[in-house]
């Protein structure tokens, strides 16, 4: 046997299988007789008895055979495919037992990967269709995943299609359920109507999965119960009492559950919802009462008064966790219902001393930065944050506690002004963090300009209406989701987006998707420096580099109401910065425009041409005459050929895309201006 190596190492397999030790002990066994046939070497010995198997007439022997040939395949990947053996395989499609059927598809799959897995036409779907149900669960399963890549040639054969599938779509076995709903969404996908009408059929084997005794199925069922909402917000609305928590759940279930109840919410059931996530709050997993909290404030953005009252009673508890929480919500209520100001402002007055975690404590003096005219103890509530500030660990909480006490100083400078100097002394002079340092600099030096210049950049608006239409979900097309739904994808945390605004962080740093908006046309590219037209578009060239810390640039932006979505670590490259503002312009005295602006600022680390692609579409009369003041430009200066090249050169800088709906030019203009201050400030710092 001198394909397996030495005859020391056949001597040595020889003594092994031949000790009775080994042969009473299977697992070891086994893991001999696999260091003799994983061999490349053995396959020309393999290759006859598998093509012979596929022949037996026993169905089990030729079942292995075929799942043998694809074990071949990855022992010899390099090697040529045998025509042969593929056409061989085709045919045993139409085997009389199943499972040699669906092993066939599985072989076939393996071995010609590389061209695109097994070839589905016409014949082979109907016949994989007409036999579906004589498959077990799984083999049914792989059939309709396989069956994604036909397309029907005609809309009657869609239609034959779709009816043989429609006993499949109530299969009481979820797996088959799933995967007959993408394949029949993936064939339905220019017919919305009759996918809508697929989503109904499937409401009771979703709703039977998640009363299932696996955990890990009523998990399952639940993440894709959240993608149907998406397109029918009120698919289950009539069971929203089959989403209740039960108290020996898991808190991964109870959590999706809550998300799912949220979505159920009318004006017949809100009262019966509340008082059912009232008891969540007390939940003994502080994640399940956390969850809970936020739900309420979700609910609250409709209504207001009735979520006010139940988070108003969760403070009187003066439980820690739960006070935090509560304020968080509430912070991120009011910003979206500003109207609800008041009470909060009640509610939240002297639950400083409960609320230890740094998340809370941000959202308290986000609060008592934003409404301190309307709080009466606030100067002294800032006080004993300043006075602890030494020992304050977080730095998010020592910059919103810097951007809170200038904001009460410009509404009560008499009660603040001592407090503030002190502040500032600390975090200028005393304080190690540079991101602190920096924005205690930013308010010294912007309090140097005025008061009333100081007052124009910090009392922006206090909340932010339109918001509501970016956090709102109206129903949404199948097709934004589809291509998700019977894969791992929705069980992934945070992969199905919500409404519900993450616990932490001011609210002017609430993030959404923004999802590609045809309507926002209007785009205008920017860097900053000397402006050139072309078009609807300019460009401005900056002479330096700007990068700096996340912190710096949110603390930066926030000062002037821009807010950043997202943003990459400022050591990588591309480096990209996403921001987005709101402004609004009063037109008369009783009308006001609201416009939607988009920002991305990118560095890539190579040079940016002042020629950009926008250029390259300026008519060609545009481009003429440029070229003819840039040439009077140079017989006036006597430039040379070499300066002339080098005007032309490009220089590294940032690049700045912005979005814009609707159009409104002077917004446009004011948020370029204030942008690029900004950045110039930061980037001589």
């Amino acid at each position: 046997m001198p394909y397996i190596g030495s005859e020391d190492t056949v001597r040595d397999l020889r003594r092994v299988l031949s000790n009775p030790n080994v042969q009473s002990d299977q697992l070891r066994y086994r893991n001999t007789i696999l260091k003799v046939i994983r061999l490349p070497s053995l396959v020309e010995y393999v290759e006859q008895p598998l093509t012979a198997g596929l022949r037996d007439r026993a169905a089990c022997v030729r079942r292995v055979a075929v799942l043998g040939w694809a074990k071949l395949h990855n022992l010899q990947t390099n090697s040529e495919i045998d025509a042969a053996v593929v056409n061989e395989l085709y045919s045993l499609l139409r085997d009389p037992d199943p499972v040699v059927m669906v092993n066939c598809l599985r072989a076939l799959e393996e071995i010609l990967r590389e061209e695109g897995g097994v070839a589905i036409n016409k014949p082979i779907t109907h016949h994989l269709l007409n036999r579906l149900k004589e498959c077990d669960i799984w083999g049914q399963c792989e059939v309709l995943r396989i069956l994604q890549r036909y397309r029907p040639q005609s809309e009657d054969e869609l239609f034959n299609i779709l009816s043989l599938l429609d006993v499949s779509l109530i299969s009481p076995h979820p797996p088959v359920m799933a995967a007959t709903l993408s394949l029949f969404l993936s064939l339905c996908s220019g017919l919305p109507a009759v996918g809508l009408a697929a989503l109904e059929r499937v409401r009771g084997p979703l709703l039977a999965a998640c009363g299932n005794t696996s955990r890990e199925m009523q998990f399952t069922a639940l993440c894709h119960i959240q993608l149907l909402l998406r397109s029918l917000p009120g698919l289950m609305g009539e069971h929203y009492k089959r989403f209740f928590c039960g108290y020996a759940e898991p808190a991964y279930i109870k959590q999706r559950k809550i998300e799912v109840l949220v979505e159920l919410v009318n004006d017949d059931n809100v009262a019966i919802l509340l008082d059912e996530l009232r008891g969540y709050c007390t939940d003994v997993n502080i994640s399940t009462a956390h969850a809970a909290i936020s739900a309420i404030g979700r609910i609250g953005r409709s209504y207001s008064d009735k979520c006010l009252e139940i988070l108003t009673e969760l403070l009187g508890l003066k439980q820690e966790h739960i006070t935090s929480a509560v304020v968080q919500t509430m912070r991120d209520l009011v910003w979206v219902c500003p109207q609800c100001s008041r009470t909060v402002c009640s509610a939240v007055e002297g639950c400083e001393a409960e609320i230890q975690d740094s998340q809370g404590r941000h959202a308290l003096l986000w609060l008592l930065g934003v409404y301190g005219e309307q709080v009466s103890s606030v100067p002294y509530t800032l006080e004993v944050f300043i006075d602890g500030v030494r020992s304050e660990a977080s730095v998010g909480v020592k910059m919103e506690l810097l951007t809170a006490t200038v904001r009460l100083f410009l509404c009560r400078p008499a009660e603040t002004q001592d407090m503030l100097g002190r502040l500032l002394h600390y975090c200028i002079e005393e304080e190690t963090n540079m991101c602190v340092s920096d924005q205690a600099l930013l308010y010294y030096r912007l309090l140097h300009c005025g008061i009333e210049e100081t007052r124009k950049v910090l009392q922006c608006r206090r909340s932010d209406p339109s918001l509501g239409v970016l956090i709102g979900r109206p129903a949404e097309p199948i097709n934004q989701w589809s291509y998700i739904f019977n894969t791992l994808e929705p069980l992934r945390p945070g992969a199905i987006e919500t409404e519900s605004a993450t616990i932490g962080g001011s609210p002017e740093h609430m993030t959404f998707d923004p999802k590609p908006n045809n309507d926002l046309s209007d785009t205008l590219s920017y860097s900053f420096g000397k402006t050139v037209r072309s078009g609807e578009s300019e460009h401005v060239q900056c002479p330096t580099i700007f990068r700096c810390s996340p912190q710096s640039l949110q603390a930066a932006m926030q000062l002037v109401n821009i807010q950043t979505l997202a943003f990459t670590p400022p050591h990588t490259l591309p480096w990209r910065v996403y921001l987005y503002t709101n402004t609004q312009n009063k037109h008369s005295a009783d009308t006001c425009h609201g416009t939607l602006i988009l920002g991305e600022l990118l560095y890539t680390g190579e040079e940016i041409q002042k020629k950009s692609k926008d250029e390259e579409n300026v008519g060609v009369e545009a481009r003429q005459d440029k070229r003819e003041e840039e040439r009077e430009e140079d017989t006036a200066e006597g430039r040379s050929e070499k300066e002339r090249v080098k005007k032309n050169t490009a220089e590294k800088g940032i690049k700045v895309t912005l979005k814009q709906q609707p159009r409104d030019e002077k917004a446009l203009k004011g948020f370029l201006s204030v942008l690029t201050t900004v950045l110039h400030a930061l980037s001589s710092e």
